[in-house]
Parts: C-alpha cells; structure tokens; sequence
C-alpha cells in the first residue's frame, strides 16, 4: 500500500471537493439566469435541471461506498474527477432539455461519489493530529468553488454560455490533472453494520435531512433570485453567490470551534435555531443589507451543519461513525432532490421566489423541532 504525503492527499482532497461540488454542481447557480436569458431554458426547466443535479448527487453518494469497494479508493475518485469534467463540456452544446438532464444527472453522480469518497481517502493519509484539519480543509473546497464561481462566471459570460461551460470544463481538467497522482492507494473503509435510525442517530440524520431544504433555496435559487427576482441582473447575483461561498468556507471551522466549547448536540441545536434567520429574512426584507446577512449566514449555517453532523456522529457512536455520515449524506441529497422538485415545479407555478423561500423555511423549521434535542 502506497501513501503519498498526507500534504499531497489534502491537495487531491480539496480539487475534488472544488470540482465534484463547488464548481460542478454551485458553478450552475450563477449560470441559471444567463441560461434563462439566453433562452436555453426556461425558469421552471432551470429549476428542473437543478433538481435532477441533486437527483444524481444522490445516487453518486448512495453508490459511492460500493463504488470504492470495486474500484478501489483511487480508481474511483479519477474516474469521478473526469466524469465531472467530462459533463461540463458536454453541457457546452446548446440543446434542449432533454440533451441537458443526462449530463448534469451523471455530473451530480460524480459529484456524490467525490464527497462521500474523498474524506476516507484522504483521512487514511493523514496522521491522526491532523485528520481535523484535512476535513476542515475539504469543505472549504466547495466554498472556495463557490467563491470562484461567483466572480468568474460573470466574466465569462460575456462571451456566451457555452464559452463558459467549456471555461469550467478547462478548470475541472486542470483540477483532475493536479489530484491525480496525489491520491494515496489505501483501502476503503470496510463494510460495517448499518446503524439503525432510531433514537439519537434518527434524529441526526432526519434533522440533516431537513436542513438541507432549507439550504436548497439558496444553493439552487439565490442567484437567480437577485438576478432576475429582484431585477438586479447577473453580477448582482454573482456577488450574493460569494458572500454565500464566503459563508461556506468559513462556516465549518466556526460551528467546530463552538462544538469544541459547548458539544456537538449543543452546537447542532443553535446552528438549526440560527438557519431560521437566512431561511425567513427573503421573504421580509430586500435591502441589500439584509440579502448579504441572508447570504454569509445561510452559507454558515448549511456548511456548519456539515461539519457538526460529522462531528455528532462521531459523539454518538465513534465506531460507526463512518456509516452515520454516509447515512445523514444520503438523506442530505434525498430531500434536497425532492424539495428540488418541488421547488421548481413551485416556480413554474407562481413564478415568484416567495414560494421557494416559503418551502425553506417549512425545512428549517422542522429541522429545528427533530434535532433540538
């Protein structure tokens, strides 16, 4: 068994994370409205193809365990890096609908099994002092893509929306190149027994679960929102999406420091209660004052419950720790699939973003009343 420096494994850790989810999956917010605009979609067919995205996301991270287990760690996670980067310059090519759902569905399988996958790859390299750092470090991941999405995609849509998807796809290819021999060659974690959800581990998982609705508002529509909703036009968007980015990559190491001070249940409990605050504030206020509180804590709060889910997991039962994650990961992308759905067909139906942002805050507020205790 090789092991590359645990440095190295970091580096592979964050280009997958970038890619698999910060630029794959958060690089399409900003592009939806230019989409629209261009006439390529509609906004409810926008909606939809950002659904199916989650759709994938949830199969990539329900198949990712078998996945590791057949191919092997490595194998894997390459072939989840060029796939990724494979779609995005599929998407390149103006067509309808139809043409677009099978590629941003196999872009959001490669995207699940990146996220599920590449922690343990990279967590078997570390040394044991460091293992908090390298996962602190692979979140940031996709709020560094998010940041980046949201200041190059304004620019590159100057020349087009295909010039851009192929922009993405070039950035996804440098991203392959640069992990590829950074992997380290262990073992994926082995097949443990399926915690049951029940209890303390039903309720994390549940609770996660709903969080993510409220997350989806913003992961699938804030851009648009402020672009076309509130009439501001794309680089408006574009810097809501970074201070959104800018809460993502924060968030993590924030909601971890009050774990470390108060506990994990603790901690959990105020970041649900604190969601309510970017969850309502779209349906009240509109001031660009308000929108970026929205933003920086809607990113905080949908990362740090990340990390804290991670870290409950692991205060619940150490030993199936692992098998905890994959669970509340595949919850995460189930309901974030569903209210995907949901979500759009809401839109088409209104054509008002009220109704996406009323959606959220039902997520939050359940979130809030499963996992309080």
């Amino acid at each position: 068994m090789t092991v590359p420096s645990y440095r190295a494994a970091i580096v592979a850790g964050v280009c997958a994370t970038l890619l698999g989810v910060g630029l794959q999956r958060f690089a399409y917010s900003p592009l939806l409205p230019a989409m629209v605009h261009a006439d390529w979609l509609t906004g409810g067919e926008a909606g939809t193809l950002g659904a199916v995205n989650f759709a994938g996301y949830l199969i990539g991270a329900a198949i990712a365990p078998s996945a590791g287990r057949q191919l092997g760690l490595r194998p894997a996670l390459r072939l989840g890096m060029a796939g990724a980067t494979l779609c995005l310059l599929l998407c390149a090519i103006r067509g309808p609908l139809l043409w677009l759902v099978p590629w941003r569905t196999l872009a959001g399988i490669a995207g699940g099994i990146l996220m599920v996958l590449a922690g343990p790859a990279v967590q078997a390299a570390a040394p044991p002092r460091m293992r908090g750092l390298a996962g602190g470090l692979l979140f940031a991941g996709v709020g560094l893509g998010i940041m980046a999405s949201a200041v190059i995609v304004p620019a590159l849509l100057t020349s087009g929306v295909s010039a851009t998807w192929v922009a993405l796809a070039v950035a996804g290819l440098l991203l392959t190149v640069l992990s590829w021999n950074r992997w380290p060659d262990v073992p994926p974690p082995p097949l443990g027994r399926r915690p049951a959800l029940i209890g303390p581990v039903g309720r994390l998982v549940l609770a996660y679960g709903l969080a993510s609705v409220a997350a989806t508002a913003y992961m699938a529509w804030w851009p648009d929102y402020i672009a076309r909703g509130l009439g501001q036009g794309t680089s408006m968007g574009a810097l809501g999406w970074l201070l959104y980015g800018f809460g993502i990559t924060i968030g993590p190491a924030l909601c971890g420091w009050l774990a470390d001070r108060i506990g994990g249940q603790r901690a959990f409990a105020i970041t649900l209660l604190v969601q309510l605050v970017p969850a309502s504030l779209p349906l009240l206020l509109d001031s660009w004052v308000w929108l970026a509180i929205a933003a920086v804590s809607g990113g905080i709060t949908a990362a740090g419950l990340t990390g804290l889910t991670l870290i409950r997991a692991r205060e619940i039962a150490d030993d199936q720790a692992a098998d905890i994650w994959r669970l509340g990961t595949v919850a995460w992308a189930a309901a974030q699939m569903a209210s995907g759905f949901v979500m759009a067909w809401a839109y088409a139906a209104t054509g008002s973003h009220a109704s996406v942002f009323a959606i959220g805050l039902v997520g939050a507020v359940l979130a809030l009343i499963v996992g309080r205790k």
